[in-house]
């Protein structure tokens, strides 16, 4: 195997690795310190003009909602009121809509940097019973590293749940297809490109049945659990009068609270409620955009590592988002922990931490979020050459302060697959073109303007 000198980048997130990085295969074999030359012959590429981090890795997602960005309807609403106006227009996706949802939203964060995606997909109306096959599909011909979450959702508005009869399913169906996505997609171990996990979605959605059982075919396959929890307080009040408890009591109740387990959102938990969660090692991702825009809160991540909790990064639901920016959300998340935490509470570092190591931790990955010898080939790099760059002094520091929207190159498991901005085999226009009239047929089974 040829071996591949990314030689003195601008700046490296990696001790003793200013004069760059040696890949061999789909791995980093070498790091080296400025002023020093590699062991033995390589092919060389000058990054002097890049910061490289490790592959950003987006934990929370959910593809197909990509279809429905600034959804007049959605405007404006908070979570239960915003999902009230949306449900009945996702429950017209079809399986060519989710393909091309998936492929744009896999497309974007590439673009931004992102090497290792998980997506939610809860949605089931149908027609739409192979969702995860599609999205495998879709993720194997782009190239990127995937945990797809076999997501669900089996209590409707008849049952006191919020989502309508059209879009759940019964709990016995939902359990035989995770199985099967299981049994046929999951890899386990270093470099694995499909991981699967579970995911029932809200316990405004999912009976308790289906989350027990859930946590059992979980432990008995091997696999991660992932559900949204306490992400609002409407989701704390609907818990108490329906359940007689809290969310995180709930999920305890329903053998969920455990290093298995990552968590979207974590913003409404008591002191008490975070301890719990650091004990059990049980993991967090923070989802800064998506929560400013439903005015769901602020997560307590600094407090959420301090108890023992990994805290990771998501850019959320497009629909809540209305982007799958990566790097975007790195400074987001910065600039909104430094809210709670001050200035110095919360620094450039630590939110590219979020997006590398810590959302690593949440897919219980040890292969990828670092640089360093041994892990997996997967790198983004960015050059500071926009306006909004001119004059920085901290490359790195720049690079989130200053912002940034698209990485020049990234590389997963040793293959360049965004060089000078762009995906080569994948025709931008192309993609917009297909993605928009998916997204205007969409809205008109749902008897929304075209």
């Amino acid at each position: 195997m040829s071996r591949l000198w990314l030689k003195n980048p601008l700046a490296i997130l990696a001790d003793n690795a200013g004069g760059g990085i040696v890949v061999e295969g789909s791995e980093i074999v070498e790091l080296i310190p400025s002023g020093k030359a590699p062991a033995g012959p390589c092919t060389e590429f000058d990054a002097s003009s890049h910061v490289i981090l490790p592959g950003l890795i987006n934990t929370h997602h959910h593809f197909y909602q990509t279809l429905t960005r600034a959804l007049r309807p959605a405007l404006g609403k908070e979570l239960f009121d915003w999902l009230k106006a949306l449900y009945p227009v996702w429950s017209g996706l079809d399986p060519e809509g989710l393909a091309v949802a998936t492929e744009l939203a896999l497309t974007e964060l590439l673009l931004s940097g992102c090497t290792t995606t998980s997506d939610h997909h809860y949605l089931y109306p149908k027609g739409l019973e192979e969702a995860v096959d599609i999205q495998v599909i879709v993720a194997t011909q782009i190239g990127m590293r995937v945990t797809l979450t076999r997501g669900s959702m089996d209590l409707s508005q008849k049952d006191g749940g919020l989502p309508p009869d059209s879009v759940v399913q019964e709990t016995d169906e939902i359990l035989a297809d995770s199985e099967r996505v299981v049994n046929r997609f999951h890899q386990s171990g270093p470099g694995a490109m499909v991981q699967i996990a579970l995911a029932p979605c809200s316990p405004f959605s999912v009976t308790q049945q289906l989350m027990r059982q859930t946590a059992e075919l979980g432990a008995k396959l091997g696999v991660r659990l992932h559900t949204h929890l306490g992400e609002t307080q409407d989701e704390n009040d609907f818990c108490v009068a329906k359940l007689g408890m809290r969310p995180l009591d709930y999920l305890e109740d329903c053998g969920w609270l455990g290093s298995q387990t990552w968590l979207a959102h974590g913003i409404h938990f008591n002191n008490d409620e975070i301890d719990r969660l650091g004990k059990a090692g049980t993991a967090v991702t923070h989802c800064p955009h998506s929560n400013m825009t439903l005015a769901s809160g602020l997560c307590p991540a600094c407090d959420l590592q301090n108890a023992g909790s990994a805290v990771g990064l998501g850019v959320d639901g497009s629909a809540s988002n209305d982007a799958s920016n990566a790097i975007e959300e790195v400074r987001a998340a910065m600039m909104l922990q430094r809210l709670r935490e001050g200035a110095k509470g919360f620094s450039h570092l630590d939110a590219i931490h979020l997006a590398t190591q810590g959302s690593a931790q949440c897919l219980g990955r040890d292969d990828i979020g670092s640089i360093a010898v041994g892990k997996q080939a997967d790198l983004a790099l960015f050059r500071l050459n926009e306006l909004r760059h001119s004059g920085y002094d901290d490359p790195m520091a720049a690079l989130v302060l200053c912002g940034a929207s698209r990485a020049d190159r990234v590389m997963i498991a040793g293959t360049w697959k965004v060089v000078d901005g762009q995906v080569s085999h994948i025709d931008e226009a192309d993609l917009i073109r297909r993605h928009n009239t998916a997204a205007r047929e969409l809205r008109a089974r749902s008897g929304l303007a075209k």
